[in-house]
């Protein structure tokens, strides 16, 4: 296996699990379940008795083994630097081995099917990857300044859907010149690399490579921090070298100059840092730099943010296989709980795939009425002086 070199070397300190301050557990699986197994350090320890022939793969086994939501936690607390950068591609790697040996979840193995068989993680025919767009008028890609590149999510799911279209709206109110590649389009490919199926991977990235190449694409913002994360870092080893630009990277800059209602009550707002937006991209300041230009806002931090921040769970698949349950103690029902103990109303989140996570983990904790989960151009759109 792949970087299985490291294994040995973690001398399971368990600083991998927790954030910066030591209060709480940052890491998904083991904030979910509370066993060592499903901690960085002890699935490095199960990993590394398994391929020593110690013990069985085992279907919970397989399950720890893709647990794992790709949070990047891990990387960011670990305290041995030497290894720390390899402990997310030590897990990919392991996942993959799996996925090779046709030894998987079978939760993962239905998803990857899905990916493999129609391009997208719900199995949805592309031919309706467009009817999201329905009530807005949008131009295919041609000559316009940016792809927008909108996901899975985002395409198919009911609340992705609301979220794209506000983007939209927001995008076209502050003059942004962008196209849809329409049916076009298929996953951008990070969670088929992230539940460890590289050669899924691989062709779902060079089939949208060839796509935007034989249009032109040079420049494009995305809607989820993981197709920026994606197309940004993986696809250029592919042969797809493009600028990438989230679409809070775009708007921050010219919703400075944008005119807002100053007639409406003020709101308290709690920002939740995307996994892939921030720890993996170091880009923190897009998203408050939008709150902070609207009128009428109070933003307020939660205790665990930037670096340290609670992930929702849903990366490396989850919000799709549901892996990791839907406990009492799940990431995304601990991180509303925060919220609400900021004082906050609002939640604002960057990404379709946390609006998701979260906004289910209100409505289990019963906070209707007492926390909303809404999108930053959502937030942004709910203020223009033009209504």
């Amino acid at each position: 296996m792949q970087y299985e070199e490291i294994l040995h070397r973690c001398f399971r300190c368990g600083y991998c699990k927790l954030p910066g301050n030591y209060v709480d557990f940052n890491c998904p699986p083991y904030q979910a379940f509370r066993f060592e197994t499903y901690s960085p350090g002890g699935r490095m320890w199960l990993l590394r008795a398994w391929l020593d022939n110690k013990i069985e793969l085992t279907d919970r086994l397989q399950e720890i083994i893709f647990s794992c939501v790709n949070c990047g936690n891990c990387m960011a607390h670990c305290t041995f630097p030497k290894f720390k950068d390899q402990l997310l591609p030590a897990f990919t790697a392991a996942k993959a081995e799996l996925v090779n040996a046709g030894r998987v979840p079978p939760v993962i193995r239905d998803c990857l099917t899905r990916l493999y068989q129609s391009g997208n993680a719900y199995g949805r025919s592309p031919k309706k990857r467009e009817q999201w767009t329905r009530g807005i008028e949008i131009e295919r890609f041609g000559n316009q300044d940016y792809l927008f590149f909108v996901g899975d999510v985002g395409a198919f799911d009911t609340r992705g859907q609301e979220i794209a279209r506000s983007v939209v709206r927001c995008l076209k109110a502050n003059g942004i010149s962008f196209g849809l590649l329409g049916a076009a389009e298929i996953s951008d490919g990070n969670e088929a690399g992230a539940m460890g199926e590289t050669e899924l991977f691989r062709h779902l990235a060079e089939k949208n490579i060839q796509t935007f190449n034989a249009l032109g694409v040079r420049q494009i913002i995305t809607l989820s921090p993981h197709g920026f994360h994606v197309i940004k870092n993986e696809y250029p080893r592919l042969g797809g070298n493009y600028q990438v630009f989230h679409y809070s990277q775009i708007l921050a800059p010219v919703l400075q100059k944008t005119a807002f209602r100053t007639d409406l009550p003020p709101v308290r707002v709690t920002y939740h840092d995307s996994c892939y937006l921030g720890r993996h991209n170091l880009e923190y300041g897009s998203a408050r730099k939008m709150l902070s230009a609207v009128p009428g806002l109070e933003l307020v931090e939660m205790e665990r943010n930037f670096q340290n921040a609670l992930c929702c769970g849903g990366g490396g698949g989850n919000v799709f296989t549901g892996i990791i349950g839907s406990g009492l103690d799940t990431a995304a029902r601990a991180r509303v709980r925060e919220a609400l103990a900021s004082g906050a109303q609002v939640l604002a989140v960057a990404c379709p795939q946390c609006a998701v996570m979260l906004a289910d983990a209100v409505k289990v904790e019963n906070l209707d009425g007492r926390l909303e989960v809404r999108e930053l151009s959502e937030i942004v759109n709910s203020r223009f002086e033009a209504k």
